[in-house]
């Protein structure tokens, strides 16, 4: 992919950066969170994901000859200009590991550079962010609408534009197995996988050519799709001949594809007809507009289906599109810093944090984070962050901090973790969680709280600044 460069960010970060710059505060310390404040999809958890890409691009974050030109055109001050010719990111970053459950309010990732730094990365920090973590997400529920199946994406044609590249790592993380888009395949290490399209078979004269010529072609990895003309009396008979020929040969069918019509009732007859011919070990993939709603529809009614190709619903996110990730600051110019609102759920948390979760003494997840003060030690009531009239206090628990140094002074802080590695990771923390927060319908709330001190502190600078 095109490599991305400084002058991927909003135009108002620089519109703010310069009056930083002439000002001479630009070099003030602060400290940014990024979180998000609703679940997608209706989900009880989100699966965070992006955060080895952000890291690889901030190690190399610099304006270009040209986008500085650029610049100088839309009449930004020449001095400004040239502290933009040396820009990089030299800051520091905490975050939770990628591939981790995140929930709503609390802080993800955390931002400590200076002012100017830090505010040149946010559209970078939430382009990246926001968009995996949505993608891993809405892939991890329909790997639990399917749990034992294949996952595919199929969705690079109908993604927005070259969103397709990021999408598919995100799926894979949230549980997918392989992917159709090369691109993302080769540069990611996620398995490739493909099979023909109507038009290859329509270019023959009859199915049973086509479907030859390409058993021919790849013998060992052979997949028909059998739905172009006629599912039951003319692609599944004609799969079946081939399925023959190759056994003569020392081979076998991989698998037959359906991509239309009633996937249900189609399964079932398929996989019937093909266990009375001895092709048992043949197995049934299938696509068209699937998503986790389609699949569980699929499961509850016992479809023979081995292999699911997700495209458009996977890579788009649909229904919700985006996650409402923000990024706020919190302290600057050695002050914590708030932003107020009327409806106290859209206030912010002041001062550089930790955010710890919940565990009992067997080490069980308890379903709850709480968000403190950086440096506290005695934690033992966690506070709703919006309703002060409710807490819960715990006693003789295991607290695990989940922010982590990820980037000290601009470079990556530990060695970079594999896709691999990351899926596996994700896939240890779902199940950790218990079953309730994964319903696919109506899930149980994850409770998020705030510590007693960082409580009175944010309420202190409310009533400051209401003053």
């Amino acid at each position: 992919m095109q490599k991305i460069t400084a002058s991927y960010t909003d135009f108002y970060q620089l519109t703010m950066a310069q009056v930083y710059f002439l000002n001479q505060n630009h070099e003030d310390q602060s400290v940014f969170d990024y979180f998000f404040r609703k679940l997608p999809f209706h989900s009880g958890y989100a699966i965070f994901s992006g955060l080895e890409v952000l890291i690889d691009i901030l190690e190399d974050f610099k304006f270009t000859p040209e986008e500085l030109q650029f610049l100088e055109k839309q009449g930004f001050h020449k001095d400004f200009i040239n502290y933009l010719s040396d820009f990089q990111f030299n800051g520091e970053i905490k975050s939770v590991q990628e591939g981790d459950l995140i929930f709503p309010t609390r802080p993800v990732l955390q931002v400590k550079a200076t002012i100017i730094e830090a505010q040149i990365i946010e559209t970078l920090v939430l382009n990246i962010l926001n968009f995996q973590t949505l993608i891993a997400t809405k892939a991890s529920r329909i790997r639990l609408a399917a749990p034992h199946d294949t996952l595919i994406d199929f969705g690079m044609r109908r993604a927005q534009a070259t969103g397709a590249y990021y999408a598919s790592r995100a799926a894979y993380i949230g549980g997918f197995d392989a992917t159709s888009n090369v691109k993302a395949a080769t540069d990611f290490g996620i398995p490739v996988s493909g099979t023909m399209a109507h038009a290859f078979i329509q270019s023959y004269e009859n199915e049973l050519d086509a479907f030859r010529d390409f058993a021919e072609v790849h013998p060992d990895n052979c997949v028909l799709l059998i739905d172009t003309y006629d599912t039951l009396r003319s692609g599944l008979p004609n799969a079946i001949k081939i399925a023959k020929e190759l056994e003569a040969k020392g081979h076998k069918l991989k698998a037959i594809r359906l991509d239309s019509g009633d996937l249900s009732y189609l399964s079932k007859r398929c996989r019937k007809m093909l266990d009375q011919e001895g092709l048992s070990y043949v197995k049934i993939a299938a696509s068209n507009q699937l998503d986790e709603h389609v699949i569980k529809s699929l499961k509850d009614q016992n479809a023979s289906i081995d292999v699911y190709g997700v495209g458009t619903n996977l890579v788009i996110g649909n229904p919700d599109a985006a996650l409402d990730g923000v990024y706020k600051l919190a302290f600057a110019d050695g002050k914590p810093r708030i932003k107020l609102s009327e409806n106290v759920a859209k206030s912010t948390l002041p001062s550089e944090k930790q955010v710890y979760r919940i565990r009992n003494q067997k080490n069980e997840m308890l379903g709850a984070d709480i968000i403190t003060q950086v440096d506290e030690t005695n934690i033992e009531k966690m506070h709703h962050p919006f309703d002060l009239t409710k807490s819960t206090t715990y006693h003789s628990h295991i607290l695990e901090p989940l922010l982590k140094t990820v980037m000290k002074d601009g470079k990556r802080y530990e060695k970079k973790k594999s896709l691999a590695k990351i899926k596996a990771y994700a896939a240890e923390r779902l199940n950790e969680l218990p079953e309730e927060y994964k319903r696919f319908s109506n899930p149980h709330i994850y409770k998020i709280g705030v510590s007693t001190e960082l409580l009175e502190t944010r309420e202190k600078l409310r009533e400051t600044l209401k003053k």
